[in-house]
Formats: C-alpha cells, structure tokens, sequence
C-alpha cells in the first residue's frame, strides 16, 4: 500500500485538488507540505493531535513539514467555526506560545536541515505595506466569493469584523510566501478551511501563472480533530502540567464504541491489518480496544514510561491489582488546612477538581463527589490532618475522575 493509499484507508482525506498529482507527490516524497497552527495558548491540544500524527506520517515516507506557526494571522484570529471574536493577544504572549509549541511538536517530526521546518508568519505579514496588499493582493479576490465561504457566512448575523474579513487573504498569502521563498507544493487543513486554501491555489495562480499552479496542490484533512479536545472541565492538552498523562490516558480509554476504531486508524501507527481485525469486536473487546488507543496515544505524547504509568493508575482505581501510586495526587502541607482541617470545597479546588467553590458545591449537592469510598452528603464536611496522613484521601467525582489527596 503506497502512503497515499494508507492516508485515505485510515480515513485522513476529505476533499483535494488534484488527486492523481497529490499522490504521485506524495509516493514519491516529493511534498514540501505546510499545516498551520495559530498560537492561542502555551500548549497544543488533541484538536492538534491528528495534525501532528499526519506531519509524521508524511515524514516518514521522505516528505518535508513545514509547521507554520501564526504569528502574524494570530494577531488577527481565524473566524472559522466561531461565533465570536478572539480576544486579541500581545506580541510577547504569541511569541512565548510559538515557543512552546514547537517543543511539543519536536516530540512528533524531526527539525533540522534537509527535514522539518517551523516558520512563524510574523517574519513577513507584519511587515507589508497596507497600499500594496490592496493592490498586489487583495485585487486577486472577490468580494462575492468571499462572502459566500462557509468561514464567513455563519459570522454574518452576529457580526463579522472587517479585522477578521481579512484572515483569508492572509492566510493565502502564507502558502503564496512559502510556494516561493521554500518550494512549498502543498498545503494541508481542516474541512472549515477549504475556502481559505483554495484562496492560497489561487492566489499563486493568478500572481505566478498556470504552470505555478500545476505544482501547487491543495489537500484537506479531515477535521475530525475539531471534534476533539473538549471534555467537561475544557480542553485536553498535550502539555502535561496541564493535563497530566493519566488525564490523557482517560480521555482516550473513555472515547465512544463507535469513534475507537476510526481513532485508531487515524492517529495511531498500528498496522492497518491489525485495526481491521478489532472490526468485529463487541463487548469488552472494545474496552480492550480502548486500552490499546490510550496506551499508544500517551506513548506517542508522554513517552513509553508515562503510558505504563497511566495504564497501572487505571487497573489499580477500575480493576484492582494496579500501581496505586500511579493515581493522580496532591500533597498538602500545613498551610493548606484551617484550624488543623481542610473543607471539602476547598479540597477539592486544591486538587483541581473544581474550578471553585460554588461549582464544588454544586457537585456535592447533585451526589458527584464521593470521598474513600463514601458519597459526601454534606458540603460542610471537612478532613483533619490525620485524615489526610498515609495514604490520604481518595476523591471520586463523577463516574470516572478519581484523585488521591495526602500530606
């Protein structure tokens, strides 16, 4: 199976340009390939990870990354599949989160000369001249076309900024920079960035000639990572002082029956064979399928040590004869408690449980927060120190959120 063959077998293209093109590029590693990644926070999450997945994939079979990092669209914000306008973020904020990207996605694709690059569109969009956008640039697009983006119309009603209008000329412009300044033949992205990306095949069209556009592809992956990322306290993060690998590991090891296999074959290197013979699984065969995305999902992330840590954390609090030590904890001290006890809304904000008090006691009234075993009844319920020595206190929120707090 060629590597553009195995792209579409686990399911990863949604809509190209030119496929016969695309995939002799592809097969024969010839793809210099650009994915962008705006730098909204100091950490990528699992909405990146098929990204990431996908950049090492192609690497492997000998073609060329390019991760561009937004600096210069992220002072504007991508209005795709938004409802609101981003908040607008300091020079210094960007620059910190570019640069803790690219230490996460060093874990992923090797940088270095001959192979992957990071380049931060800041170095040529801030500095254009506003004149000669209009008239270099901006002359290429209509208006009308624009509007009609899928990107665009769903901002209509609620107000589209003419700040944020401007996003798809810039992020043309990227992939018309890189087609010329890095040889850059292809661009990859989510399905809400079609419209955009067709801008940047047109743009070299229109500036470069046909011949330019003949070398320019255009592919798009399927944005199943936008699905992604999001539980009930926020965010998944591959930064594990954010969300620690057994967090990461439970995120995985809970996804639906019917998203397993399409994650395995997505995001995971397993042999194709091997996935399609999980096909007829039923039952707790799928909870084993579950453990083997988890297991190789915070691997991939964290690293072997880390994934075998999370995997003894979950036998021990779901089947028993598990690592306890394992088990996501806190240790307090002295200064943690009031009069030589703690309460149990404050215990659980110390433990990252609860974002704050009243959403602890929220969860305590409705009968979600069960301490060693024990349903908490009472909000006001508190723990002394010797309550907290040894082996502490187990916390369970919900069904499946298990934390051990000790001194």
């Amino acid at each position: 199976m060629t590597c553009y063959e195995e792209l579409k077998a686990r399911g990863l293209i949604a809509q190209v340009t030119n496929e016969e093109e695309i995939s002799k590029m592809v097969n024969e590693g010839k793809a210099v390939f650009y994915i962008g990644f705006d730098p909204t926070a100091d950490s990528l999450h699992v909405g990146h990870f098929m990204a990431l997945c996908l950049m090492k994939r192609l690497q492997m079979a000998g073609n060329r990354p390019i991760a561009l990092i937004g600096g210069g669209t992220g002072m504007i914000g991508d209005p795709s599949g938004r409802t609101d306008m981003r908040s607008m973020m300091t020079p210094e904020t960007i620059q910190h989160n570019c640069d803790c990207f690219k230490k996460q996605m060093e874990r992923f694709i090797e940088f270095g000369e001959g192979k992957a690059m990071m380049i931060n569109n800041a170095d040529w969009l801030l500095k254009l001249n506003y004149v000669e956008v209009l008239r270099e640039v901006g002359a290429c697009f209509s208006v009308n076309n624009m509007l009609r983006a899928e990107c665009y119309k769903q901002r209509m009603e609620k107000g589209l900024s003419f700040l944020e209008f401007n996003y798809m000329i810039m992020q043309s412009y990227d992939f018309y920079y890189l087609f010329q300044h890095y040889g850059c033949n292809m661009q990859f992205g989510g399905d809400d960035q079609w419209s955009n990306m067709l801008g940047g095949t047109e743009l070299i069209r229109r500036k470069l000639g046909k011949d330019a556009h003949a070398m320019t592809i255009t592919l798009l992956l399927n944005s199943e990572g936008k699905k992604m990322g999001k539980t009930a306290k926020g965010a998944v993060w591959l930064d594990p002082n954010k969300t620690s690998p057994y967090e990461f590991y439970q995120y995985w090891r809970n996804v639906g029956d019917g998203d397993v296999l399409k994650c395995l074959r997505m995001l995971t290197f397993l042999p194709l064979e091997q996935i399609d013979e999980m096909d007829h699984w039923e039952g707790s065969q799928l909870n084993t399928a579950k453990e083997i995305l988890a297991f190789e999902l915070t691997k991939l992330v964290h690293g072997d040590e880390e994934a075998v840590k999370a995997q003894e954390a979950a036998k021990a609090l779901f089947v028993g004869g598990g690592d306890m030590s394992n088990v996501p904890a806190t240790q307090l001290t002295e200064a943690d408690l009031t009069d030589g006890a703690i309460g149990v809304l404050d215990l659980m904000v110390k433990c990252k449980l609860a974002p704050s008090k009243k959403e602890a006691r929220r969860l305590v009234e409705q009968g979600g927060v069960e301490v060693n075993g024990e349903k908490v009844a009472d909000a006001a319920v508190s723990y002394s120190a010797a309550d907290l020595s040894d082996d502490g206190l187990m916390i369970k929120k919900g069904k499946k959120v298990y934390h051990r707090v000790h001194m």
